[in-house]
Parts: C-alpha cells; structure tokens; sequence
C-alpha cells in the first residue's frame, strides 16, 4: 500500500474538512427572468431611481447608509416627498451612525409629508453608544418601487464628487449599483420592509407592544410581526441555475440571524470554482482565512487573480489592515492593484465572465460578520462581460503593487497588529467564532 507523503496527507485533511462549518449560512437562490442593468456612480443611479420613484403609483421603500444633505439628497427627498402628496405609500430607513450628520436636515426636509422615516439604532444621546450592537450597522443599499422596480449596490445617497470626510473632489468615486426587474425583485422589497420595520419598532416598540397585548388575536398578530421582521432566506437551487431563463440572478444578504455568513460564502464558492480569472474590486480589504485560501489556491492551480483596492485612502487603518496582506498574497501569485484618479467605493467581483456580484458589502469583518449587508449575484456572461470591462478600465489607471514593496519587518508588525485589533473590535461588537 503506497504512503502518502506530508502534501498529499495535508490536502486530503483540507479536502475532507467542512467547506463551511458555519449552521447559519446559506446559499443564494438564483431565479431566471430577471433584467439585471449595471449603473456606474451616482450619475447614473440617481436620475433612474429618482424618474422610478416619479411613477410611482403604490409603494416606495429606501434603505441607506448615508443619506446626505447635499443636491443628490435634496433631489431625493423631493421625488419622495411628491410621491407621498400623490397617495404613495412612502418608507425610508437610514442608518443611524451613518447619517448622523445629516439626520435632523432629513428629519426637517421630510416634516409634514406622509413619508414614514425609521433610524436604524440612532444615536442621537450619549448612552446609546453603550448599547449592544451598535458596532453591527446598517449598511444596504436598498430601493423597491411599487414591487416591480429595485435598485441595489454601494451607493450611497450624496454626490460622486463629495467625500463626507475630505469634502470636494475632482472626479466622481468609482462604484456601482444594478437596476432590477423580475421575479429577484420581491426578495429586495421582503429585505427592505424588514429592515425598516426592525428600526420602526426600535423607534416605536412600545405602542405596537400595547397594540398586541390589546388586541383581540393577540397569536395571530404576534405572527404578522415577526414575518415583517424577518429577512427573506434563500434556499440554492442545487442545480447551479440551469434551466432557468436568462437573466439569473440571486439576491444575497447577510444579518445577524439565519444568514451571518451568506455574502462570504457566496464568494467563496464561485472563486473556488473559477477557473481563468478572478477580478474583485473593494475598498475595505482584510478578508478571513478561508476566504484568503480561496484565493490562494485559485493563483496557484493558474486562475489570474486580480484585486483592486483603494490608493487614494479615506480611512488610514483600513488602508493600513488592507496592506498588512499584501505579502502574503503577492507570494502566491495574487495580483494587486491601487486605484489612484479618485476615491474608491465600488463592492463588486467577476468569475470567469460568468458570475458577477455588485453589492454594498466590503470584503472585512465589518461587513461579512457584524453589518446588514446586500449583494445581487447574476449569472449571465453578457452581464459578467461588461463588468469586467469596467474592471479592466480601473485597472488601466491604477499602480500595481510589487512584492518588494509589501515585504518586510514592518510589514510582519503591521499584520500582528491589524490582526489583534481586528480581534478585540469583533469581540467587543459581539462576533464569535473564527474569522
């Protein structure tokens, strides 16, 4: 019987090994019929989603990070404002930490319409910082018109050319969003109204509380609530999509309940199946180990693999957690670029020109273990074909790094670092488990 040597017993260990011990994730479950449309920046997300609103004629919901006081918000308001005066059922939820800054200018602007505004965990007193979870935030993207329109991605509500902490810029932030139609689309309507229901109750949970224990079917009522509290969980199609009418798509969130890791796993089972390339584009890089592995070993069986994160930096520790990998994938053979024109926004990856995913969610533990997140999948090489060119037009502007840049002592110290603070801040914010 031949032995096997130290190499093959360790892949055969890793082969054996759970891909995804995790009980709570789950895989996206993909749909045909959808018309999925990619949208650059603001410039192009906006005048779409403000002309949907306009013919509105049922519902609205709106889900953001950051909605700021500036023209893109300001038109916003307004198209949700005159759909609320025509009988419009109008619902917004904005992140709490994220539109701090903003929140009474949004409060004020939408007094005295019918537009229902929920904050999701405020922080609008001191002791609110001590509650739990106020590390785990908001961070979708959402829009849903009348049930047959729904935007999705990582813009935020403000301007391309306006950084909230470095003030104008000269060109617009590279990010984007996707227009959708079809059967995708009640899924990101169930997201959106749980969500805004969640901050709804924070906001107001003692008067539904003494609406339910004065009701006169108190179980049934008890029933509604958590269906409107509960995010939609999808079930994967086992066949991988085939069969289904183009365009197949899957929207894929994570929280904190049934679908922790969703949105990583979803990434990691496509890069493991890649097989001539692997573009992702994200500004907040500091992935977990399986998610690194994957990469790996994806360079080393021959599959390009291309990263394009930040260079010109907004936040420095996140630059700093970013960099402090550099080595370890440049010595795998992982390619990595700096986008320098503007600041970098974009959460988006292609496989193969055959899977694309564009999304709010950033490839770090804030966004794949603690923040409310959105990503739409599409399975369509048309779709995965243009998004990769956009990927090739970034990178075209951008400075690859060398592996003797990232090497070094001062790189060991950087790493050990980030990993330390990366491990207290997610026990401080609640995460368990391995990352």
């Amino acid at each position: 019987m031949k032995r096997r040597g130290p190499a093959q017993a360790q892949a055969a260990a890793e082969a054996s090994e759970p891909l995804f011990p995790w009980t709570l994730a789950t895989l996206p479950r993909y749909s045909g019929a959808n018309e999925v449309r990619l949208l650059r920046g603001g410039d192009a997300l906006f005048p779409a989603q403000n002309e949907a609103i306009a013919h509105a004629t049922h519902e609205v919901w709106l889900a953001t990070y950051i909605f700021h006081h500036d023209a893109a918000g300001e038109a916003l308001v307004a198209a949700l404002r005159a759909a609320a005066a025509r009988g419009v059922r109008v619902r917004v939820v904005v992140d709490g930490f994220g539109s701090m800054g903003s929140m009474d200018w949004l409060q004020q602007s939408l007094a005295g319409s019918s537009v229902a505004l929920a904050v999701f965990r405020p922080i609008d007193r001191w002791w609110r910082w001590l509650q739990p979870g106020q590390l785990r935030r908001l961070h979708q993207k959402l829009c849903v018109v009348d049930g047959q329109q729904a935007f999705v991605g990582g813009i935020n509500v403000i301007d391309d050319r306006l950084d909230v902490r470095h003030g104008p810029t000269d060109r617009p932030r590279l990010d984007y969003a996707v227009a959708l139609r079809g059967p995708v689309v009640l899924e990101v309507e169930q997201a959106a109204r749980a969500v805004w229901t969640r901050a709804w109750l924070g906001h107001d949970f003692g008067d539904e509380m003494l609406a339910l224990m004065r009701s006169a079917y108190p179980l049934a009522r008890a029933k509604r609530l958590l269906r409107r509290l509960r995010m939609p969980r999808g079930r994967h199609l086992r066949g991988g999509g085939e069969g289904l009418s183009p365009m197949v798509t899957a929207f894929v969130l994570r929280d904190n309940l049934r679908q922790r890791r969703t949105i990583e796993r979803a990434y990691i089972e496509a890069i493991r199946a890649a097989t001539e390339r692997v573009d992702l584009i994200t500004p907040y890089f500091y992935p977990g180990q399986r998610f690194r592995r994957a990469l790996r070993d994806a360079a080393r069986r021959g599959v390009r693999v291309r990263l394009l994160l930040q260079g010109k930096v907004d936040y420095r520790i996140a630059a700093m957690a970013a960099r402090a990998l550099y080595a370890e994938l440049l010595g795998h053979g992982v390619e990595i670029y700096e986008y320098l024109p503007a600041f970098l926004h974009a959460k988006v990856c292609v496989v193969d020109e055959r899977w694309a995913t564009v999304g709010s969610s950033n490839i770090d533990p804030l966004s794949l273990l603690l923040n409310l997140e959105a990503n739409v999948a599409v399975r369509d090489t048309a779709f995965a074909g243009a998004l990769a060119q956009e990927f090739d037009q970034a990178v075209a502007e951008s400075q690859r790094i060398e592996w003797r840049q990232a090497r070094g002592l001062s790189g060991m110290f950087s790493r050990a670092l980030v990993a330390w603070g990366a491990y207290v801040y997610l026990r401080v914010a609640g995460a368990t488990g391995r990352y």
